[in-house]
């Protein structure tokens, strides 16, 4: 929210309005090719941390110096738990904003169930969280909003690229395989993956936002300073959602089928806000929808949408080996 920065990234916006008019997802989310090699370091019976090196380049040049200079960031991290004897289908796991200890994300996804049904799990560190954050970063997650709004884009674009990075291993594995879902901050790098991977089973966004101006103009008194901060440089509201827009589902066409594509919305989410479920569900045309009593964080009933996320994997044959 600096000033200088504003003013800076105004310079090269258009870079990202001009990918965001050509509707085309994979033109800013580029595919990787091959997979990493990934070191696996065992803490326990056939649970394992994983971690490679990042091969993301930022998407646009002139940032691409500034980008690297982030040197813990280039190193991905996720977790992974499998059953040994061979390569099962995987539920993916994305956290939220800050919450990336995959001991949090276990309890709240109920993943011991899911592992004892059969299937292997990977929980997913997103960009600039846990062993990615800077050696001076405040708080896990810091460095994702950091540096501008420019550089909030070419995050997102790292988050999915490392994750289909991943799948690109998982895949040369022999996973048959995977489905993601994924909360807050996760829920919505699950629905931007949604938009350019078809080789999900499925996608369920967990109170995902689906604009991500619109939510900080409603954070008090956040929303207050940055209008003006955008008010004094001159920028609008619309002209922010243009430069963000590469970053919004709602740029896209999803790329799996409607009837896998499940929202979990909360409404009482006083964060990201239950309208902005409703208009990712009206977006994707013929997805489902449920709600949770409760809100943002406190997650009462959270029961229904893990049985409603074990239905949707049933519908699209998501199912573990007989034994």
């Amino acid at each position: 929210m600096r000033p200088s920065i504003l003013k800076r990234d105004r310079d090269e916006r258009a870079f990202y309005c001009d990918l965001a008019e050509r509707g085309d997802a994979d033109t800013f989310y580029l595919k990787p090719v091959g997979a990493p090699e990934v070191q696996m370091k065992s803490i326990g019976p056939h649970r394992f941390l994983l971690r490679f090196n990042s091969q993301f380049q930022a998407v646009n040049p002139a940032l691409r110096a500034q980008y690297q200079r982030h040197s813990k960031n280039a190193t991905a991290h996720a977790q992974y738990w499998c059953h040994g004897d061979r390569p099962r289908p995987t539920l993916c796991v994305i956290h939220g904003f800050m919450l990336d200890a995959y001991s949090v994300n276990s309890r709240l996804f109920s993943l011991e169930w899911f592992y004892r049904q059969g299937y292997d799990i990977l929980l997913y560190t997103l960009p600039f969280h846990g062993y990615r954050q800077g050696l001076l970063s405040p708080f896990s997650g810091h460095g994702y909003f950091a540096h501008g709004p420019l550089h909030v884009n070419e995050s997102f674009a790292q988050a999915v690229f490392d994750f289909r990075h991943l799948l690109n291993w998982l895949e040369e594995r022999g996973t048959p395989q995977f489905g993601v879902t994924g909360i807050s901050l996760g829920g919505y790098t699950t629905a931007l993956l949604a938009s350019v991977e078809k080789r999900l089973s499925f996608a369920a966004p967990i109170v995902p936002p689906c604009n991500l101006v619109d939510v900080a103009y409603r954070w008090f008194p956040l929303g207050l300073l940055l209008k003006f901060l955008m008010k004094l440089i001159g920028i609008g509201r619309s002209e922010a959602r243009h430069t963000l827009a590469v970053t919004s589902p709602l740029t896209w066409s999803p790329a799996i089928p409607s009837d896998r594509l499940l929202i979990v919305a909360a409404p009482g989410d006083a964060i990201t806000y239950p309208d902005h479920h409703y208009t990712l569900h009206r977006h994707w045309r013929g997805s489902q929808w449920i709600s949770y009593p409760g809100g943002h964080l406190l997650h009462f009933g959270k029961r229904r949408y893990i049985k409603a996320l074990r239905e949707l994997m049933a519908r699209a044959d998501f199912d573990p080996p007989a034994e």
